[in-house]
């Protein structure tokens, strides 16, 4: 764990090894200050050496005066350098997040994922720069001050070792305790950030439900249990931070009271105990800075190790390691003997077999569960496979690369993403590349350009959260507009019309048409009026495709479609 965590200091050696230096003069200052005290009360004040007094009196301001540059260089350009690893750490964190599969977000929530990305690597920060500052820091401190003091009086010395292993045990003991505190606290955070993560962007419901006091009640819950792993790290660290304390005053009387003794026998100056107390203060403030970097190593490491849990997760989805770009000739689709499952218990897919000539528009129909939806997710592998094989144009699409297989499909959906933007930046998402022009002609073809010139802005107009500005068939439209951009040869189209009202079908229904001339278009549909047209449909249930034909061919057989299609005359 620590080596991949200095992984990230490697990019900025440089600006590390500086910062390491400005903090050497900082301690050596420190370190310089007693020994030019002694100097001069001992030696140049009873030698009336008032010159080369006040010379030295001159060189302790222009260190002191340097010491503040550094220490300005330290804390800005120090934290700095945590910034930077922080923003490497995020970045990476974040790419990675981008290769995971569905079936990774089916299992965890937005607010937690947020919580590791955001809240976690900033006490990273804190420990990438204070960290090795602080050990380097209280190292050469450390070791100044002992020598220092062994040359100064090793009897006093002595007493100082003898009680050190003491607080070096107690930090040791007590660094368990803390770590597994603030890992609660951590996991407490993340749960708060995915209710209120739930709780904001469900609040209409929340509203329509007259549901806003069980939403405070739950997220009270939830803050309950973080500020009890709270009060229990805090607790740790009061114990910690008192029992270090304790022990450092207790070596300050101990120094004390054995420099007493040695007055009393005449075998120490009271300036030399001065001197040494000071030496004793410089000792003592390394070993503080090392409690405090306990703590501080505690909490930057238990978000670093969330940080690796979700790094150390792998893609299930990846290229082969011999993946070639996808050769699209036309977008014939075939699935033969498909099984898939979400889960070991529950078997979505089973020995599903499907052909989808290329230019040809085939329909899904059946009742919800059967696996609709699903198969759609699966041909540009949102999902993989657990048996079987689905190929376009004869390539099995786990043999070609990832990039190139979702290049070639277009997907439409019931649940559209609306991004907090413009409508033209919305539309552009198809291509990132494309030209205003090229955005507004898809817009047209979506039969959406109208409506979007008649907003206050234009295509520059703000949509709002999720798109909450926009109706449902204006959404939809959008997302149309998109695939039209994106002009892929197959299409995936989603119970695209279901949630939209019969005039509104009517518009999307006439621009996907118009979408899928000409491409292989795979048609999950809910309302049966709108795939009358299509090549083939299938009737797909739980026990995998039941018959298939053209709709005409379908009701003279009287079967399952048929009885779906009476039943849905019999509701309208």
């Amino acid at each position: 764990m620590i080596r991949r965590f200095v992984q990230y200091y490697k990019p900025y050696l440089g600006l590390f090894i500086f910062d390491l230096v400005c903090a050497l003069f900082i301690a050596a200052v420190d370190l310089a200050y007693p020994l030019v005290s002694k100097y001069a009360l001992n030696t140049l004040l009873p030698q009336s050496a008032f010159t080369a007094f006040y010379v030295w009196m001159g060189i302790l301001v222009g260190a002191y005066l340097l010491k503040a540059v550094f220490q300005f260089i330290v804390a800005y350009w120090g934290h700095m350098l945590g910034v930077y690893m922080e923003t490497d750490m995020r970045r990476d964190l974040f790419g990675h997040l981008q290769k995971l599969s569905f079936r990774f977000y089916d299992k965890n929530r937005t607010g937690s994922l947020m919580s590791r990305v955001i809240s976690d690597l900033f006490e990273v920060v804190e420990l990438a720069h204070h960290g090795p500052e602080d050990l380097f820091i209280s190292f050469i401190t450390l070791i100044g001050s002992l020598i220092v003091l062994f040359a100064i009086r090793w009897e006093l010395a002595l007493v100082i070792t003898l009680l050190v292993p003491f607080l070096i045990g107690f930090t040791i003991m007590r660094r368990t305790h803390m770590g597994s505190s603030s890992r609660k606290v951590k996991e407490k955070i993340a749960v708060i950030n995915s209710n209120i993560e739930s709780s904001i962007s469900g609040v209409r419901t929340a509203k329509a439900f007259t549901n806003e006091a069980y939403e405070r009640q739950r997220f009270a819950a939830g803050s309950d249990a973080y500020r009890t792993a709270r009060r229990g790290f805090y607790k740790q660290m009061g114990i910690f931070m008192c029992g270090t304390d304790l022990i450092t005053n207790l070596i300050n009387v101990a120094v004390i009271a054995a420099g007493g003794l040695l007055i009393i026998g005449k075998k120490l100056e009271y300036v030399d105990l001065l001197v040494f107390t000071m030496y004793v203060s410089s000792f003592l403030t390394p070993i503080r800075k090392l409690a405090n970097f306990v703590e501080q190593y505690t909490t930057g490491m238990a978000g670093f190790v969330r940080f690796q849990e979700l790094m150390d997760t792998p893609p299930d989805i990846v290229d082969a390691p011999d993946a070639v770009p996808l050769r699209c000739e036309g977008g014939h689709i075939q699935l033969q003997n498909v099984t898939f499952r979400y889960d070991e218990d529950v078997e979505v897919l089973q020995n599903v077999s499907l052909d989808i000539p290329a230019g040809q528009t085939v329909a899904l129909v059946g009742p919800s569960g059967g696996g609709k939806t699903t198969l759609c997710h699966l041909i540009p592998r949102f999902y993989d496979i657990l048996d079987g094989t689905i190929t376009i144009d004869g390539q099995d699409i786990r043999e070609v690369t990832l990039r190139s297989l979702r290049e070639q499909v277009g997907i439409v959906q019931q649940d559209v993403m609306i991004f907090a933007g413009t409508v033209m930046e919305n539309i552009r998402y198809g291509r990132l590349d494309a030209t205003d022009e090229e955005v507004m002609e898809a817009a047209k073809k979506a039969e959406i350009h109208d409506t979007v010139m008649g907003m206050p802005d234009g295509y520059h107009t703000y949509v709002g959260e999720r798109g909450i500005m926009l109706s449902g068939g204006q959404k939809q439209r959008i997302s149309i507009a998109r695939i039209f951009l994106k002009n892929p040869p197959i299409l995936l189209l989603d119970e695209a019309t279901s949630a939209l009202d019969t005039v509104t079908e009517a518009h999307i229904q006439a621009a996907l048409e118009k979408l899928s001339a000409g491409r292989t278009t795979l048609v999950v549909a809910h309302r049966l009026s709108t795939i009358r047209n299509a090549d083939c449909i299938a009737y797909i249930d739980n026990e995998g495709i039941r018959e298939m034909g053209s709709h005409k061919e379908l009701l003279e057989k009287g079967g399952y479609y048929a009885r779906l299609h009476e039943a849905t005359l019999a509701v309208q």
